[in-house]
């Protein structure tokens, strides 16, 4: 099935974002609070600009349910990763968090996707070319977040797969559920994956780049933001 095809290839792209981290290794390990800056951005900027519009299109009561996804990381984070934030445990629950939050993400993304192509073939391809442009940045947010937490390389290319293969996991269960997901459950969930992208850029990233040294991170925030709002404006 296209829907399929198309799912892998925005996988493939997240991939690619990884690759470019992963490939200048040293540089982003010594520069990973750009990479945190740029993540807090891209990450506030889909939540903004794109879930919560499109969640609200969809269901007129989505805030609280952003308000939900907000709360809930806030929950996980308090009663299965609390730790004072001292040493490096705060990193390994950072790119935990983080990974949970962009596995949400890229699970919708799917469903989005097969969406799409049960409306028509231009929507399809146009809300799936949105998808593969904003992955890469997807890619190379998850990728920084999980070097910025000391992680080894192996983890990260693990973890960093396991976030993209949830686009192509949610396109099969979107393609086999279809018929039972309703415009106002689609605004929930995507509503509630933007409560829990505010949560982690505004608690966890967010913070991060006010600690360090280099103030070229908050730039970095601000490009991200820029880096997505441009996307969006040539799709539309």
């Amino acid at each position: 099935m296209q829907e399929m095809l198309y799912s892998l290839f925005a996988m493939f792209s997240a991939l690619v974002g990884t690759f470019l981290v992963l490939k200048f290794t040293d540089w982003s390990r010594k520069n990973s609070i750009l990479l945190i800056g740029f993540a807090a951005g891209v990450m506030l900027s889909i939540a903004f600009i794109h879930l919560i519009p499109e969640a609200v299109e969809s269901n007129p009561n989505s805030l609280i349910y952003v308000f939900s996804g907000f709360l809930f990381m806030y929950a996980i984070q308090h009663f299965l990763f609390f730790h004072p934030c001292h040493d490096e445990h705060c990193h390994v629950h950072l790119g935990a968090l983080s990974t949970f939050g962009l596995a949400m993400h890229s699970f919708f993304d799917g469903i989005i996707i097969s969406i799409g192509f049960g409306v028509n073939s231009t929507i399809g391809l146009l809300t799936t070319l949105a998808i593969i442009l904003h992955k890469m940045p997807d890619g190379i947010t998850i990728t920084g977040i999980l070097l910025h937490s000391n992680m080894k390389t192996k983890k990260i290319i693990s973890y960093s797969l396991l976030v993209a293969l949830f686009t192509p996991i949610g396109t099969a269960l979107g393609l086999i559920f279809f018929n039972y997901i309703s415009q106002e459950i689609m605004g929930i969930f995507l509503a509630f994956t933007a409560g829990t992208f505010i949560y982690l850029s505004a608690s966890d990233l967010i913070p991060e780049t006010h600690k360090a040294s280099n103030k070229k991170a908050g730039i970095c925030l601000f490009f991200g933001v820029i880096l997505v709002a441009f996307v969006g404006h040539l799709l539309h």
